[in-house]
């Protein structure tokens, strides 16, 4: 049996950072709603799986009024400490 193994690659970003970037929408989805910039704290970094969400990297950010969105890692940048 052969063990093969990966290099892990670690997030620029991490649970509490504040970030701005653009929200993630399903395309199935994009016929009544559509993405936008929003800024909001990292709660959850998304699995960026090969094969599974690899073309849709994500975080999870808390917005100020409480509610949570997927925001693609892809053009999200640090805006706060």
């Amino acid at each position: 049996m052969t063990t093969m193994t990966r290099a892990r690659v670690r997030s620029p970003y991490r649970v509490g950072d504040t970030v701005t970037g653009t929200t993630y929408v399903d395309p199935a989805d994009r016929g009544h709603e559509t993405p936008e910039r929003v800024t909001g704290e990292v709660v959850q970094v998304g699995s960026g799986w090969v094969g599974v969400d690899a073309d849709a990297v994500y975080l999870w950010i808390r917005l100020r009024n409480g509610r949570e969105r997927q925001v693609l890692m892809s053009g999200a940048e640090k805006t706060g400490p």
